[in-house]
């Protein structure tokens, strides 16, 4: 076992500020080392489980798939953070293993050792990445205190030395345009955006989003800046105006009814008290402050402001796992959005064909939410409906149905059996999954804490027998392929940005002019 012998929180309280700060240092160094040896054991993993089957890279769900959702439940991450480990890890192990020595160590941080594989990952020649390797082992550990920029700039120069077609131009960020949307940590009903766009259509997005700013009346509450937001929103929904939020009867910029409310579905599961919920009027325009003097006294600086009563904790969530405020909901109600109430199924018997009926599921997705793989996060509403026990062994009953996004849906389906995935589920919803190296992880409905009605018992079904997976030759007859294996794209994509950067080195490496 790995063992760390630290100073326990309580004797630090007895030591001066020197001795704190070096266990600050300590600590860093121990937990660089811990990370190493994490992605040590994933990349012995992949070492172990990587030759199979050449039929299988070809897969939709593949091997790597495989071993990437048993490295995901292990950890209780995301299937794609998963398999960014084990890349990192495998080029650690296989392509810098003198950078990794240093990593094991705890002598550098585990953003270093990521950085260093990110900016080394287009050199193909093993013997120049072995001067690399050794290059960066050696040169790396008078870096200092850089910053993260500076850090790459580095790295980039000692590859620039050796392979300057290895180096990461600027087109890599054109070409890695992405659009971010996650909800927001608090419970504001809020969700953060980031990304990058490419700049003329950043121009037209953001002149578009002012335009539709101004086109409210005066006794528009909210502020420039939230009117902007809610302009995307607005043009999210297909939208070309954006709805005033004046009270004013008449208003000239209303319009009949809100985009947002009506253009898209949306579910969100939600208590029946929260459709009663009433618009909360300090969601818009500025923040009210009430005067405080330094004659103030602190209990009254820190009472609650009465002009402005706190809100309760939302009743409302979006199958993802985002909240929906009880006032944002009646905002959407009035403007148009629909109500249907949703009922738990009790004990009723099982449906009689394959593919469930609307409403068991619409129950399914409101009751678990998200995906039920372990550490996956895909909302309800993009994932599969899947029989536990496959049909017809089980039947079409809430008690044997589940969401699984479809990875998962596949890699329980290709890669199940037993040595493979195996998962047991019972009649509130929780769902035991054994991986093939006889781990045992248990998932609960998202609903259990959030609408604890919707995780009652749906009755005790009776045992089927267990469906063996299919002889290998013919299990993935049914099994989505891809246009190019793993590490086709992965060839292509290096030798790509190597071709692009070929123009540039060739330029650089000219004689001067006389």
């Amino acid at each position: 076992m790995f063992e760390l012998s630290l100073p326990s929180a309580e004797s630090l309280k007895h030591v001066d500020d020197a001795a704190v700060v070096a266990a600050i240092a300590e600590c860093a160094r121990v937990e660089a080392a811990a990370a190493a040896r994490r992605l040590a054991a994933t990349a012995e993993l992949v070492a172990r489980r990587a030759d199979g089957p050449t039929d299988m890279a070809g897969w939709s769900c593949d091997n790597w798939d495989a071993m990437a959702a048993e490295v995901a439940a292990a950890q209780n991450i995301s299937h794609g953070m998963a398999s960014g480990q084990m890349y990192l890890a495998t080029a650690l192990r296989d392509r810098l293993p003198a950078v990794a020595a240093l990593f094991a160590d705890g002598i550098i941080s585990a953003r270093l050792a990521s950085s260093i594989v990110w900016h080394t990952d287009l050199i193909t020649d093993p013997d120049t990445m072995r001067l690399i390797d050794q290059s960066l082992a050696g040169d790396v550990t008078k870096f200092g205190p850089l910053s993260a920029t500076k850090t790459a700039l580095a790295i980039d120069a000692i590859v620039d030395r050796y392979d300057p077609e290895a180096v990461r131009r600027a087109r890599a960020s054109a070409r890695g345009r992405d659009v971010v949307i996650a909800p927001a940590d608090d419970r504001s009903g809020t969700a953060h955006l980031w990304g990058s766009l490419l700049a003329t259509d950043a121009a037209v997005l953001d002149r578009r989003l002012t335009q539709m700013a101004h086109q409210v009346c005066e006794d528009d509450p909210r502020t420039i800046a939230q009117r902007r937001a809610d302009a995307l929103g607005t043009l999210a929904a297909g939208g070309e105006q954006l709805p005033c939020a004046c009270a004013t009867p008449g208003c000239p910029a209303r319009v009949d009814a809100d985009p947002r409310a009506t253009a898209v579905v949306i579910h969100v599961v939600a208590e029946a008290s929260s459709l009663a919920a009433t618009p909360d009027p300090h969601t818009s325009g500025e923040p009210a402050r009430r005067p405080i003097t330094p004659d103030t006294p602190l209990r009254e600086a820190l009472a609650p402001d009465p002009e402005r009563p706190s809100v309760r904790l939302p009743s409302a969530w979006l199958p993802g796992g985002a909240p929906v405020p009880p006032p944002r909901l009646a905002e959407l109600i009035a403007g148009g959005a629909t109500v249907l109430p949703l009922r738990h199924p009790g004990d009723s018997p099982p449906e009689s064909g394959y593919r469930p009926s609307a409403q068991l599921q619409r129950f399914i997705r409101c009751r678990d939410l998200t995906c039920r793989f372990p550490g996956c996060d895909r909302p309800a509403e993009c994932c599969d409906v899947d029989h536990t026990v496959p049909y017809p062994l089980g039947p079409t009953h809430p008690s044997n149905l589940k969401c699984v996004c479809r990875k998962h849906h596949l890699l329980k389906t290709f890669w199940g059996g037993r040595d493979g995935w195996r998962d047991e589920q019972h009649p509130d919803g929780t769902v035991t999954w054994t991986t093939p190296s006889g781990h045992v992880y248990t998932t609960l409905p998202g609903s259990r804490l959030l609408f604890p009605t919707l995780s009652l018992p749906t009755g005790q079904l009776p045992s089927a027998p267990t469906a063996e997976r299919p002889a290998s030759g013919l299990r993935g007859l049914m099994m989505p392929t891809r246009r190019r294996t793993r590490q086709q794209d992965r060839d292509y994509r290096i030798y790509a940005e190597r071709a692009l950067n070929a123009g540039r080195a060739a330029e650089r490496n000219q004689p001067p002019p006389f």
